[in-house]
């Protein structure tokens, strides 16, 4: 009750904590209630609708299968994992560690990965389309769809690398220079798993992004509901068979099981990565 009071006499004198306080629940309150309408209804729409049928190995129009379809969110989230990371977490740590402070070229990669951070999914996806499937030749096909969305998920992953690195404090490369270990040694031993949380962190966002994106694979990987037998040819992701079912309008039950798979695969990816973020930053 006397806090109470102390925060009324507070806002008394400044109103404008009262309004930004209030403002601050407004919005807090909204988002939570959004996000709480929008799970409840694709749960109340699509549990129902989740039929033994849906999880059949191969697609037909009878079944409308989305096994194929998670089995290529898995592959497209792994091999796009695979070519992102290691390159964006390279050249984070050049430019947090060996480039000299003040570099125009540092510059200009982070101006450009922040431009390129807000470029709209469509953008790539015609960019992946002309030089994957036009220009080399490759056509709808699997392997165009991975380097594209690696591509478009890479400033994500070197920006928060990079700020991740930036966080760790300059005492811990200082004393591990002053025990006699080397640059490359202190980087592997020292400064990345101090930084694991924060790259773990980037590396969450991009797998998000990974498996809800849908236009970009659209124009690149393409939609036939199979898993492609090479990385040649088109297969469809989780969200692009939603999208799919949906645009068709012959299948909107069945669109909204796969909504709820969905959802369950991103809870699920999350909840993997902070717990793995958490064993790697404990050890």
């Amino acid at each position: 009750m006397n806090s109470f009071k102390a925060r009324m006499e507070v806002y008394k004198y400044h109103p404008t904590s009262l309004i930004l306080r209030i403002l601050m629940i407004l919005g807090a309150s909204i988002t939570v209630g959004l996000t709480v309408c929008l799970v409840g209804y694709i749960l109340i729409k699509g549990i129902p609708n989740l039929t033994p049928e849906l999880f059949a190995w191969e697609y037909n129009t009878e079944n409308v299968s989305m096994m194929p379809a998670i089995i290529n969110t898995v592959m497209m989230v792994v091999l796009v994992l695979l070519f992102a990371v290691p390159v964006g977490v390279g050249a984070a740590i050049y430019l947090v560690e060996y480039a000299k402070k003040g570099n125009k070229l540092v510059k200009l990669v982070r101006i450009t990965a922040e431009t390129l951070s807000g470029i709209p999914s469509i953008v790539y996806g015609l960019f992946g389309y002309l030089f994957f499937a036009v220009a080399l030749g490759w056509g709808y096909s699997f392997i165009g769809g991975v380097f594209t969305l690696a591509i478009m998920i890479l400033p994500l992953i070197l920006r928060t690398t990079e700020e991740a690195l930036k966080s760790v404090p300059d005492s811990f490369r200082e004393g591990s220079f002053g025990l006699g270990a080397g640059r490359l040694r202190t980087i592997f031993r020292i400064i990345l798993p101090s930084a694991i949380p924060g790259i773990l962190s980037g590396i969450i966002l991009g797998i998000g992004r990974v498996v809800g994106e849908t236009a970009a694979l659209m124009y690149t990987a393409g939609t036939i509901a199979q898993v492609p037998p090479n990385l040649m040819a088109s297969g469809r992701t989780l969200s692009v068979h939603m999208y799919a079912l949906l645009s068709e309008g012959l299948y909107m039950n069945q669109a909204y099981a796969a909504a709820v798979i969905l959802m369950v695969v991103v809870l699920l990816i999350n909840a993997c990565s902070g717990w793995i973020a958490k064993k790697l930053t404990k050890g």
